[in-house]
């Protein structure tokens, strides 16, 4: 069977799903410029043509940037960590600069979520690797000023997965920060984790690939 032009092998049984499998997906009602995911074929295919049939069946805004043969590994064990941008509008940046100081001095910072195995209680701040307070966006020229507060952070891959929203509410338990509106939430990056603290692209590794099997 085909899907796009591609492919894509299915698995034995009763019920036959195709053989695709995401790797840290980004959570609901958030952005993302990177997404990853393995496809199974059943035979070798050209990256950039499986790249080109794929991004012609997705909606407009949905981009595949790029295929690569797999060299061996699983692309989840190249999930170290996460690149966030969290827009905060009508936050002050000197409020956000302040609750992330209180963050960053804590030890630990225990906050409560829903999960498929019931309401959990975690340490939101171990995870955490890097938090920064951003430059805001300038206001045009005559427009009036709302102040908009930006923060980034890198957050390691663990278990529990720290999400972005614990974060903020990791911020709410330190400083009582309440945004008055929704955020705006943006993965940048993920991938392999170097001893600087920065993310490696996973795919990295595959770009001399040879074959797709």
């Amino acid at each position: 069977m085909r899907r796009a032009g591609v492919p894509i092998a299915f698995s034995q049984g009763f019920s036959p799903h195709p053989k695709i499998s995401y790797a840290s997906a980004a959570p609901t009602g958030v952005a993302s410029e990177a997404e990853y995911l393995e496809i199974g074929l059943r035979e070798p295919v050209d990256p950039e043509q499986l790249r080109a049939a794929l991004d012609a069946a997705l909606s407009p805004g949905l981009d595949i940037m790029d295929a690569v043969v797999a060299s061996g590994g699983g692309l989840a064990d190249r999930i170290e960590a996460s690149h966030w941008r969290i827009e905060l509008p009508e936050v002050e940046p000197a409020v956000l600069d302040r609750a992330v100081a209180a963050f960053t001095a804590a030890e630990e910072v225990q906050v409560e979520r829903m999960t498929k195995q019931g309401r959990r209680t975690f340490d939101a701040r171990a995870a955490v690797i890097s938090i920064d307070v951003v430059a805001s966006p300038q206001t045009p020229s005559g427009a009036a000023a709302v102040p908009c507060a930006i923060l980034e952070l890198v957050v390691r891959q663990v278990t529990p997965s720290v999400r972005p929203d614990d974060v903020l509410s990791g911020l709410r338990v330190v400083a009582d920060l309440e945004p008055p509106v929704s955020p705006r939430v943006i993965r940048l990056a993920q991938g392999t984790l170097t001893a600087q603290g920065a993310i490696v692209d996973p795919l990295d590794a595959d770009r001399d690939g040879a074959a797709i099997v």
